[in-house]
């Protein structure tokens, strides 16, 4: 098991909220950093041997906040506790209402890491028309069991201080214009690629595995190495993660005094052999809390067919319900509760360096709470039953890919397309197509297929017909799933659209980069042959089926209950 550490100190500027300002004396929003610890490794099956090493530098942030004499009433207190309570519970669970933090040693409780430990580095972001950029955090849940509190909530004791997994992976995609959210989970029984990982502590390379289980990516590393297992089969470029263990759910659920969630029957999951999380609950909807809350987001036997997928749905009508019940804002009244909310959901995450102080996550809260409930879309990513691996499961094509793409391409995934902006084309008008210098790579390359040979020359003969005389083909093979136009800086960026436009390939996938040094076109195994860039073979903006699509606003779910886990 490897460990973390964070440093870092300093204070931010505080942003006081508007009620807040300019009197209250509460201390600006920022602190001290301090040093934290947070387990490593994991496999799906037999755990390894721990590692041990040491963490790196965060960048230190000044400021102080001056003014008027220090008045610490209560109701000011507990409005900003309030907020402590909204932005760590639903940031660490995938939604957010708003946040402030005024305790400076909460800074000293946030652990970090580094953002991605793989080889490739994650595009930029596009912008849309309207400037805007969308958001993409990674939450994943630890089922690290280190430390007393998660050990007193169970759990085999030969995993006792070993390297944990990553139990639960959720992406949350944030608009660009915050009108909507979408959030898309992987199962943990997920079986793909694992991309070569760094840890950057002890200089360790974990080797690309073609066949692996995604919990296994938070041993190669760290939370890092998670990130780039995404990017390896999404393409989505990921702006931070979040991750959170046992303890941190059971401190927070208790906190805001209950979770609502619906049963079809009365469940008991346990069966002869002693698997299952040990949830009971009564036929119907019911507050759950503590322990329970804990025990209802890790029960698969009980829920439909005992599979992992089934546990999944259920995290999301809990994360949907968590959405609803923080935004009442009715629960949140006890500061003493909220006090202690604060000091676990701190203490219990682990963040990248983009958001390892409190102003950084209030910052971000801020966004969260752009988005309406009735605009939040829970979703799995499509997914069939692995014939290689018994009990695991793959990624269903082309469904999978199909959701992904609309993320990468900022589609609602509800559906509600009308306040979408497209891509903002480039200010600089493009050159005319002679005058324009266009690399063209081959990056078909795929473990199963190989290289389709001679893409590179295929694409530069077919833009030098459509007048791009500059174009030629690059013996430089750079192996790339989806085919992607890259530009070093603004003045080639409306070139590279040009050139995009004229193969057919979309906007969206126009991409800064400085690994290149003029308009570089990458053909990827999406186009193995033709001279035009295929186009999707289902509905650009419908969301599959396959995704078990649930709305944020829909208090009527109700997991299914299997009868073999049924009680009297």
């Amino acid at each position: 098991m490897g460990t973390s550490s964070v440093r870092g100190e300093g204070t931010r500027p505080g942003v006081q909220p508007p009620d807040e300002r300019g009197g209250d004396g509460l201390p600006a929003d920022g602190g001290e950093g301090g040093n934290g610890r947070a387990a490593r490794g994991g496999t799906g099956g037999t755990r390894p041997a721990t590692r041990t090493g040491s963490g790196g530098p965060a960048g230190p942030r000044a400021g102080r906040r001056r003014g008027g004499p220090r008045r610490h009433g209560r109701r000011g207190k507990r409005r900003i506790l309030r907020w402590v309570a909204s932005v760590l519970s639903l940031l660490i669970l995938g939604t957010a209402g708003a946040g402030y933090l005024y305790y400076r040693h909460l800074n000293s409780n946030i652990k970090s890491d580094k953002l991605n430990l793989g080889k490739n580095k994650m595009a930029e972001h596009k912008a849309n028309a309207a400037g805007q950029t969308p958001l993409n955090i990674l939450l994943i849940g630890s089922d690290a069991r280190n430390t007393d509190a998660n050990k007193a909530l169970g759990g085999a004791k030969d995993t006792f201080d070993g390297p944990p997994l990553a139990d639960v992976q959720m992406l949350v995609h944030v608009s660009a214009d915050r009108s909507n959210m979408s959030v898309v989970s992987m199962p943990r029984d997920t079986m793909l690629k694992l991309p070569e990982c760094e840890n950057p502590e002890s200089g360790e390379t974990f080797r690309a595995r073609n066949w692996g289980q995604t919990n296994e990516s938070l041993m190669r590393g760290g939370p890092g190495c998670t990130v780039a297992t995404w990017y390896e089969l999404t393409g989505i470029t990921i702006d931070h993660f979040m991750m959170v263990d046992f303890a941190g759910v059971v401190s927070m659920a208790d906190a805001i005094g209950g979770v609502p969630v619906c049963v079809t029957d009365n469940v008991h999951s346990r069966n002869s052999r002693g698997q299952g999380s040990g949830l009971k609950l009564e036929k119907g909807t019911h507050p759950i809390k503590g322990e329970q809350a804990l025990q209802w987001l890790r029960t698969r036997y009980g829920f439909g067919d005992g599979s992992d997928l089934y546990r999944t749905r259920a995290q999301h009508m809990y994360m949907n319900s968590m959405v609803r019940e923080l935004r009442k804002n009715t629960k949140l009244t006890d500061p003493n509760k909220l006090r202690k909310l604060a000091e676990a959901a701190t203490s219990a995450l682990t963040v990248d360096e983009g958001l390892d102080t409190v102003g950084k996550l209030y910052d971000l809260a801020e966004e969260f709470k752009k988005v309406p409930t009735e605009r939040i879309t829970m979703t799995t990513m499509p997914n069939f039953y692995s014939k290689r691996s018994t009990g695991r499961v793959e990624p269903l094509q082309p469904d999978a890919e199909q959701v992904f793409r609309m993320i990468r391409e900022d589609v609602p995934l509800d559906g509600r397309a009308s306040k979408r902006k497209s891509p903002a084309p480039s200010k600089d008008t493009a050159a005319p197509p002679a005058d324009i210098g266009v690399t063209v790579r081959n990056g078909t390359y795929t473990d199963e297929l190989g290289t389709a040979q001679g893409r590179a020359t295929d694409i530069a003969e077919a833009l030098s017909e459509k007048g791009f005389t500059r174009a030629t083909a690059d013996r430089q093979t750079d192996p790339e799933k989806r085919t992607v136009v890259y530009f070093p800086s603004a003045e080639l960026e409306g070139d590279a659209q040009a050139v995009a436009k004229a193969l057919g390939i979309p906007v969206a996938s126009v991409k800064k980069s400085t690994e290149v040094t003029g308009v570089t076109v990458v053909v990827g195994a999406d186009w193995r042959e033709g001279d035009a860039y295929p186009k999707p073979k289902v509905d650009d903006n419908k969301t599959p089926t396959s995704s078990n699509p649930l709305n944020g606003a829909n208090d009527k779910a109700c997991m299914q209950v299997d009868p073999n886990f049924t009680w009297r």
